[in-house]
């Protein structure tokens, strides 16, 4: 267990009663035996890193020591999920803020991408080719793009957040699919980038419904496929 402090990350100590009561959860979760092959670890790990987000935002919402509680909670896969915001909508927001790109996003092809950063990136198969290929911020993110706003960006998901969003309820859902454990933002959300060099966020743009996963220490949130069985289809598909 002390090696979900790599993956998960709660920048401050949370109110003495979610705590308590994110412990008593855990505690009541059957356990079950496991053969500890590497792979079998990995999505272990991680399927309990998800339960201990989705505990967390569900009783921080549920105490007034939680709702009055910063934002900057809890870190997930590079990502940094910021509750007590907003509720979270079910479409992107007409009106809303002018979409902004990531810093140094350029448009490559597949095989440049793959050679200027140091993950592997992967493509879904369910999905094919991409139509467009970014690198941004010296090769800190991949992202492909589909017809219809799909989205997928890849990111090194062990070291400092690069993402955030703001969430309000309804929280993120724990998606179990073909082998992925992964958070599922079913509303639209506001997303932002963290830059590399002090910290600052950057707004982006509203995004629509994501999946959110780690798989081998990358971090992928897949964007745009519309409903959640769609979309763990897709992230189960890459290769």
């Amino acid at each position: 267990m002390f090696a979900l402090g790599d993956a998960l990350d709660v920048p401050a100590p949370p109110p003495a009663d979610v705590a308590a009561a994110v412990r008593a959860r855990l505690a009541a979760t059957p356990a079950s035996r496991v053969t500890r092959t590497p792979g079998t670890w990995r999505r272990r790990r991680w399927a309990v890193v998800a339960a201990v987000v989705l505990a967390v935002a569900a009783l921080t919402a549920a105490t007034p020591q939680g709702r009055a509680a910063v934002a900057q909670i809890l870190r997930y896969a590079g990502i940094e999920l910021r509750l007590g915001g907003a509720p979270t909508t079910g479409t992107t927001t007409p009106g809303g803020p002018t979409p902004t790109s990531l810093p140094g996003e350029r448009a490559v092809t597949l095989a440049e991408a793959r050679a200027m950063v140091r993950f592997p990136v992967r493509t879904p198969a369910a999905l094919g080719a991409p139509d467009t290929v970014t690198v941004a911020d010296g090769g800190r993110v991949v992202s492909m793009l589909w017809p219809g706003g799909l989205r997928l960006d890849q990111f090194d998901g062990t070291i400092s957040p690069y993402l955030w969003k703001q969430l309000g309820p309804p929280f993120p859902e724990q998606v179990h699919a073909r082998g992925i454990d992964a958070l599922w933002i079913g509303g639209a959300h506001p997303l932002g980038y963290i830059k590399r060099e002090d910290g600052t966020s950057v707004p982006l743009r509203q995004a629509a419904p994501t999946l959110i996963w780690e798989n081998g220490g990358v971090g992928h949130r897949l964007e745009g496929a519309g409903d959640k069985d769609r979309a763990a289809r897709i992230a189960a598909s890459l290769r």
